[in-house]
């Protein structure tokens, strides 16, 4: 993680690496380039000085020729010196992308998994490929113009004041006036505002890729835009933090630097006239008109000069809004791992006195939670909406960390376990089932990539998908995404079991794996659970009841608390919160649509 202590160039001068000689090497390039590219206007103001004096016998200024051929030589090398300048930043700005990027996804590659359910896909995309990106513009462009700029306004200082100083202040107040427009607009409180229109971006983009997921919602439903509450608020708070600092904080200074800058000569024309007099008294007419001609050719470099420092500066705004999202990514928690790990002697679950909590949560989603799962066993966590279920299943793997007490496999705390030792222990189907693009072999291979065709054929085969693959065209090989090949909520659901039984895992996690399933498939699934859970120590999430009437043993939970647990006849003799549940699933099995007879 960079030095947060430094400023902007300096922390993402840490992510070049061994380029980032590049970029200093590059900006005193850039600097050279600016102070070279002001040597053809001497050469002008030579050509205009030596005219001036033989006028109007022109032919005696033998010099001119001289003075073109420098003034073309100076132009071109500082177009190479230039040139030379942006390879060296493209090239360390192109390396500082690549390893953000780099870090930033070594970075998410150690964060709990449950970081990912909390933090929406679109606006982790945003934040690390569209803030790295964002750093290129600054690296590659924007750091050597500010230098190149820097560069040439001390060049300009020097030759402003050499010739006549009254005319180099006069152009000089043009600068002035327009460094005082860009302060206006990005500088003091108006800084703030800038990050917070990258904000209302950032939350632009991820309610916009969660609005493109819920289209299928909104086109079966037949709502509107306006049905996506969300979505609308987001595009309206960018649109109004847009509309804004464009037309209400920019408008006016935006137009005075445009003025001034492009329209410098309009300070130059009374300092003229003032010092006109003095020159015709004095005889040295001919000097005036000089560099009169001088301070007017370059009272048009101003513009020029002023525009980058514009643009470079809006680039270093964005480079610090874009360091900040990459610092949230790089800030996000990560596992701790254990230096002395140790091995599980078996597949046993034990819940002790678990109590976990979600950030900014008001109160814990489990609390002094207690329950064991013996190995082979299945056990079924069951409860009402809310009650805690998924986020106990979601710390068996480890997808978070117990703020209290100890999720133990195999009698050891799962943060004594290595990582990678403990999620080769665990398979988990969830409700939300997602696949890559890419082929069903390789989607069922993902659990296993040592695994041969033969084996990935033979899950799939238990997990009941030969349906599947004999209606697509090219079987297993079949991209999934592409070309028009889609597979339904239940077969996606298949898909996934097979990833789990190829996985072979001692212990299974199933977390509401029928929810999205017709009877066809709830049918064909229900037999793939009866292979994958063969032998296994299964810790299963339902709420058809009817689907864990069988289970060892079934735990009730209710806000967060173990309300009671048994089997199932136990629990329905018990007459608890679980009876109830059982009636009401019963009432619900049995309603159907009667036609009223009149």
């Amino acid at each position: 993680m960079a030095d947060k202590s430094k400023g902007t160039v300096g922390q993402l001068l840490e992510f070049a690496g061994e380029r980032r000689s590049l970029t200093i090497v590059g900006c005193a390039l850039s600097a050279l380039a600016m102070a070279v590219n002001m040597a053809p206007y001497v050469c002008i103001w030579l050509v205009i000085r030596d005219l001036v004096a033989v006028a109007p016998n022109w032919s005696a200024a033998t010099n001119i020729a001289g003075y073109g051929w420098a003034a073309f030589g100076f132009a071109v090398g500082g177009i190479v010196v230039y040139f030379g300048a942006l390879m060296c930043t493209h090239l360390a700005a192109f390396r500082t992308a690549t390893n953000i990027r780099k870090r930033c996804m070594e970075h998410l590659s150690h964060a709990p998994l449950g970081y990912f359910d909390t933090h929406a896909s679109g606006l982790l995309r945003r934040r690390i490929d569209g803030a790295a990106a964002q750093t290129e513009t600054l690296l590659a462009h924007n750091l050597a113009d500010i230098t190149g700029t820097a560069a040439m306004f001390v060049t300009l200082l020097v030759l402003l004041f050499v010739f006549d100083w009254r005319m180099g202040v006069a152009c000089m107040l043009a600068a002035v006036v327009s460094i005082g427009a860009l302060f206006a607009m990005m500088g003091g409180k108006n800084a703030a505002l800038m990050a917070e229109y990258y904000d209302a971006l950032d939350r632009a983009s991820k309610a916009g890729t969660e609005y493109v997921r819920g289209i299928p919602v909104v086109k079966v439903f037949q709502q509107t835009v306006y049905s996506f509450r969300a979505f609308k608020e987001a595009i309206d708070a960018y649109s109004q933090k847009a509309s804004y600092y464009q037309g209400t904080v920019c408008k006016g200074p935006q137009a005075v630097n445009l003025t001034v800058t492009e329209g410098a000569f309009i300070f130059l024309v009374p300092a003229a006239l003032l010092i006109a007099p003095g020159a015709l008294a004095s005889g040295n007419f001919a000097a005036f008109v000089t560099n009169f001609a001088f301070y007017a050719i370059f009272s048009a470099v101003l513009s020029t000069a002023l525009a980058k420092i514009m643009f470079a500066a809006g680039g270093l705004t964005q480079a610090g809004d874009a360091l900040k999202r990459i610092n949230e990514v790089l800030d996000a928690p990560t596992l701790p791992v254990t230096k002395n790990p140790k091995v599980p002697a078996n597949n046993s679950i034990t819940f002790d006195e678990v109590t976990f909590a979600y950030e900014g949560a008001q109160k814990p989603a489990l609390d002094h939670v207690s329950f064991a799962v013996v190995p082979g066993q299945t056990v079924a966590l069951v409860g009402p909406s809310g009650g805690g279920k998924t986020t106990a299943a979601s710390l068996i793997p480890r997808f978070w960390d117990v703020d209290e007490g100890m999720v133990r496999v195999g009698g050891v705390d799962v943060r004594d376990v290595d990582p990678h030792v403990l999620m080769d222990r665990v398979a988990f189907v969830f409700q939300n089932t997602r696949l890559f693009s890419a082929s069903i072999l390789d989607n069922v291979r993902a659990a296993r990539p040592d695994a041969t065709r033969e084996q990935v054929l033979d899950a799939l085969h238990d997990a009941q998908c030969e349906d599947i693959l004999t209606k697509l065209p090219e079987g297993a090989d079949t991209r999934i995404g592409s070309d028009g090949t889609y597979l339904s909520g239940g077969e996606q659901q298949r898909i996934a079991l097979a990833r789990a039984i190829l996985k072979d895992a001692p212990i299974v996690v199933l977390d509401e794996a029928t929810a999205f399933a017709d009877p066809e498939n709830e049918v064909l699934i229900q037999a793939a659970f009866a292979r994958l859970m063969e032998g296994r120590t299964v810790v299963m999430i339902a709420h058809r009841l009817s689907t864990v009437v069988g289970a060892d043993k079934i735990v009730v939970l209710d806000a967060g608390r173990v309300a009671e647990q048994g089997t199932h006849d136990e629990l329905v003799a018990a007459q608890g919160l679980y009876a109830r549940m059982w009636a009401d699933y019963q009432t619900a099995a049995q309603w159907k649509i009667q036609k009223e007879v009149a």
